[in-house]
């Protein structure tokens, strides 16, 4: 028996999982939206589903339209394994947008210019109320009012990279090939194509927000041009069913499919909560969709290092000099 679910809207909730009975009945009161069930690579218009919408009496409506702008055919390609950069070429006039700081060259004919908000109304001039807004979303999920923007102003191919902060992974993802949206942690954008817009996602239950690692606001990626997400350590990809469930640490979650749900529960008894080690809850992914996991969140390897580093109460570990404190003294990695 198929799980079937049901959307009516860019913003609304989803309605499932539901059997085929029940299905059938969904469609008839509501034939005026997409339908999903294991073994469909998209949602599809119920109207188009013979399952769904034979006897509903109309022709289907058109394929919805991908969420944001038109954007840049940019080509790339990413160089490195641990610390990782994206090189992305461009055409005269194409551009790419990137978080301020993340520049590692460009080319002399690649222009650099800092707009305010994400740089997504630039090529369409943007009234001030959408650059305010675009801004405004920006300093919500705790990035730089202004971001980068790289235009080709000469001829022929032009080159711009971007460096990703610490060691981990660099994702190329082409949002038309995810339903033109993806829900990504707050400082994972790395660059994109211009035309690709940075909006805000919130968490709408509470215990997710408070304890679900990433808080109530997270990043959303609209578009259906090129981003580049970076994720710590390294990158795994799944894919889950209808209904099917993962349990994750909370800080491991880097982007998912908006048609996955994402909701917190304990780890289990006291016991574990107070002396397991992974926190007081997990993260729990429920599909269909597309969720990708990061082995090494930012915030783990800070608190290891903050912890190991003398300053802050950490002891030396593996280094095995008898000299101890006084060998860092006269080495000079110690000060009074």
């Amino acid at each position: 028996m198929a799980q079937w679910y049901f959307s009516y809207g860019k913003d609304a909730e989803r309605i499932g999982p539901l059997d085929d009975a029940a299905a059938r009945e969904q469609a008839q009161r509501q034939p005026d939206g997409y339908c999903w069930r294991e073994g469909f690579t998209e949602w599809k218009p119920i109207r188009a589903v013979g399952e769904l919408g034979a006897g509903l009496g109309v022709s289907p409506p058109p394929a919805p339209p991908l969420r944001g702008s038109r954007a840049d055919e940019i080509d790339y390609r990413i160089v490195g394994t641990d610390m990782q950069f994206v090189e992305i070429e461009l055409d005269p006039g194409e551009s790419a947008v990137a978080e301020a700081g993340a520049l590692m060259y460009k080319e002399s004919a690649v222009q650099m210019d800092t707009v305010f908000g994400d740089g997504s109304t630039t090529s369409q001039g943007g009234g001030l109320m959408d650059k305010l807004l675009s801004a405004g979303k920006r300093v919500i999920t705790g990035e730089s009012l202004f971001t980068t923007v790289f235009t080709h102003t000469g001829s022929g191919k032009a080159r711009v990279a971007f460096a990703a902060p610490y060691p981990g992974t660099v994702m190329a993802m082409k949002l038309s090939e995810h339903n033109g949206r993806l829900i990504c942690q707050k400082d994972s954008f790395l660059a994109g194509a211009r035309g690709v817009q940075l909006g805000i996602f919130f968490q709408r239950k509470i215990l997710t927000g408070l304890f679900g690692g990433e808080g109530f606001i997270m990043q959303k990626l609209e578009g259906d041009g090129w981003v580049f997400v970076h994720a710590g350590g390294t990158m795994m990809q799944r894919e889950l069913k209808a209904g099917e469930q993962l349990d994750v640490d909370t800080g491991c979650v880097v982007a998912f499919h908006d048609t996955v749900s994402m909701d917190v529960k304990p780890v289990g008894g006291i016991k574990s909560m107070f002396f397991g080690g992974e926190g007081m809850f997990l993260a729990t992914l429920t599909g269909p969709g597309t969720v990708w996991l990061q082995s090494l969140p930012f915030s783990r390897m800070a608190g290891r290092m903050l912890a190991a580093a003398p300053q802050g109460g950490g002891q030396r570990r593996g280094e095995g000099s008898i000299l101890g404190g006084l060998g860092d003294i006269l080495g000079g990695d110690s000060n009074f």
